[in-house]
């Protein structure tokens, strides 16, 4: 039978088929490649616990956490704590080169601080799905349960932003604890001790820790693919006096993403982080290259 594995605990595994749980344990030959969290695999059932005798071809696979075949990752932010739009930059860029379809959520709408109006305007040609959401009153939660619908999911972002809130609003069946902000620095708690996928209503929902710890060096393209992964300069690059341009050293004169950086119409902000991320990958390839 094949199975989804919904949950690792040491080397022991839960695998869903259908709508049953079968608690199993692997073969020996698969334990040095690993099995992750959202594996697809072939159990033998005749014995309990049932064997996974084969682990499926992997459409992406991430690290930390360890998770593969991701469908969507569900970037999250809220209005407090005050957003860190270079993990959701890191996010994105991560979600595209293992071919994961980034959305942003935007959680306690309620609190006004202008945090919308920022997203919409500078993410709004840069992901597909942007909802905003309050897990508490369940408004903005329907949408999201409708584009997450029969996909394989993973929420990522600072600790308190609520999205194990909204796991909860999703999944009426999980009980997760739901992390609080420190009254003193308004930074989270993170909540979430292991990698788990709950399943209901057609939806495969992951709530887990560690995406936020996701380091550039560790993406799998060069410093000068870096531009091809913005979906809002790859839009004007035919613009820019050089197809292989960079937008970092050439004159403004020769680039288009800098005219529109400089003009207002592309986020400066955003295009300051990419400059970052581009360092680093370019200090990757002069250590690895010479």
């Amino acid at each position: 039978m094949q199975g989804l594995v919904v949950k690792k605990l040491a080397d022991k595994f839960w695998v869903r088929v259908g709508n049953d749980i079968f608690d199993c344990v692997a073969r020996k030959n698969l334990k040095s490649d690993g099995i992750f969290v959202g594996d697809k695999v072939i159990i033998d059932n005749a014995n309990n616990p049932a064997t996974i005798e084969s682990i499926q071809k992997r459409n992406n696979q991430f690290i930390r956490p360890p998770l593969c075949n991701l469908d969507v990752l569900v970037i999250t932010i809220a209005q407090i704590p005050e957003p860190d739009f270079n993990i959701v930059d890191k996010l994105i860029l991560f979600s595209l080169c293992y071919g994961v379809e980034p959305i942003i959520v935007v959680n306690k709408i309620d609190i006004d601080s202008g945090i919308c109006d920022y997203v919409k305007n500078v993410y709004g040609k840069v992901v597909k799905n942007i909802i905003f959401t309050n897990a508490l009153t369940y408004e903005g939660v329907d949408k999201l349960k409708t584009i997450l619908k029969n996909k394989v999911c993973a929420f990522a972002g600072q600790s308190a932003v609520g999205k194990s809130a909204l796991v909860n609003s999703l999944l009426k069946k999980y009980a997760s604890t739901v992390g609080e902000i420190s009254i003193k620095n308004q930074k989270g708690k993170n909540t979430t001790r292991h990698c788990e996928i709950f399943c209901e209503d057609d939806c495969f929902i992951t709530d887990t820790a560690g995406f936020t710890s996701l380091d550039e060096k560790l993406l799998p393209i060069a410093y000068y693919e870096l531009p091809y992964y913005y979906p809002d300069y790859v839009q004007f690059m035919d613009k820019c006096k050089y197809k292989s341009c960079l937008h970092i050293k050439e004159p403004i004169s020769d680039c288009k993403i800098k005219q529109l950086v400089d003009c207002g119409k592309l986020d400066k902000n955003r295009y300051l982080r990419y400059k970052d991320i581009y360092k680093v990958l370019n200090d990757k390839w002069v250590k690895t290259h010479g």
